[in-house]
């Protein structure tokens, strides 16, 4: 059987019903987003409270976060409560693309994505875990105690809502690392034994991304950079496994070089 058999659509179907199902698609996956919304934001104060304990538990006696505009104490919360619907969502968001993609995809790639696409959402779930109960605290246990005397810590919670947003964006992608090192062995774009020709620039690498993206600290910066490496690690391993034929291309590549 050919490879255009493989596919599950059969006949190509006509632009209109592609942008037809495109639409259908968007539309459950907005609705599925605001299904979790709006309760959501029913207990948005409570959300942001719990979101806040990091650096609240480490704060001086007394004081508070502050609102230095007139909205905020309305939007930060909502602004919140949307964006933790969204992640709560995420599943039914990437089934939505999934189902939406399938039919264009053989076989073989259908085996391949499905189990990528579950990876993906609970590794990113895993990276924004590991920055709320582990970075976070670290974070803002130097931020406290390294400032001056007489200085008073009252941070204003849009700011406070954007960095820690910031941290888990910089966190869950970075452990998406495995999922994006299948992705360019499949395609082909390299090997795994040219990744691990490379583990030198990926370190350095790792480091810089840990200084762009946490505050000026080595504790943070640590923090990001060593789960990179091992993630990039497992990434080689993940795709030796699930990619068998990229060996065959590596001993191939061997061959010819002797």
């Amino acid at each position: 059987m050919s490879e255009q058999e493989e596919q599950s659509g059969g006949q190509e179907q006509p632009l209109m019903s592609h942008l037809l199902e495109l639409r259908s698609r968007l539309l459950n996956i907005v609705w599925g987003v605001l299904l979790v919304f709006v309760p959501t934001s029913f207990f948005a104060k409570q959300l942001y409270s719990i979101f806040a304990q990091p650096l609240l538990k480490l704060m001086p006696a007394g004081s508070s976060m502050i609102a230095t505009e007139v909205a905020s104490p309305f939007f930060t919360p909502i602004k919140l409560a949307f964006v933790f619907s969204l992640v709560l969502a995420m599943p039914w968001v990437l089934w939505q693309i999934w189902a939406f993609v399938a039919p264009g995809l053989y076989k073989s790639e259908r085996r391949l994505v499905a189990p990528l696409m579950m990876s993906s959402t609970l590794l990113f779930y895993a990276g924004v875990a590991f920055a709320y109960f582990l970075v976070l605290p670290t974070v803002f246990h130097f931020m406290v105690n390294i400032a001056p005397q007489g200085v008073a810590v009252m941070t204003d919670i849009s700011k406070y809502l954007d960095f820690v947003l910031t941290i888990f964006i910089a966190f869950g992608f970075a452990f998406e690392t495995p999922v994006a090192l299948v992705l360019l062995v499949k395609t082909g774009f390299v090997t795994p034994k040219q990744l691990q020709q490379n583990r030198q620039y990926v370190l350095v690498g790792a480091f810089v991304i840990g200084a762009i993206f946490t505050p000026p600290d080595v504790v943070s910066q640590i923090m990001l950079a060593v789960p990179i490496y091992l993630l990039f690690e497992l990434g080689i391993v993940a795709a030796r496994i699930m990619v068998p034929e990229s060996a065959a291309v590596d001993a191939q590549r061997e061959s010819q070089g002797s």
